[in-house]
């Protein structure tokens, strides 16, 4: 199995619902994004997918959040942008474009981490 991992960061507010705490307070993040691409074939070049095919997709589902309220985004009405529903909602967009998307990390602070994957 080959796995290839690209990191990227992006930057916006949000605040969480049905929580009590700081959180529930609009506050912004400067995420970063891992994305992670799994497979057992490699192309004729030997490789699995294209960093630059790679970035360019994660960059694509990035910039639907980068700067803005999270919270406002139609995909987002109703529900807790948390850490967790992130992650989720950028491996679903990746998978669209890399069908080799087997993981997405995103890190709201240096220690602190939600993944998701299938």
């Amino acid at each position: 199995m080959y796995e290839l991992k690209t990191q990227m960061y992006f930057s916006a507010a949000h605040h969480l619902l049905n929580y009590e705490g700081e959180c529930e307070n609009q506050h912004g993040h400067n995420w970063l994004v891992e994305a992670y691409v799994q497979g057992t074939e490699l192309d004729k070049s030997n490789i699995l997918v294209d960093y630059k095919v790679l970035k360019k997709a994660l960059k694509s589902v990035l910039d639907l959040l980068d700067h803005k309220d999270i919270n406002e985004l139609p995909d987002f009405k109703g529900i807790s942008p948390s850490s967790e529903t992130l992650a989720k909602y950028i491996y679903t967009k990746m998978k669209e474009q890399i069908p080799q998307t087997s993981k997405i990390s995103i890190w709201e602070t240096s220690t602190s981490c939600a993944s998701y994957y299938e």
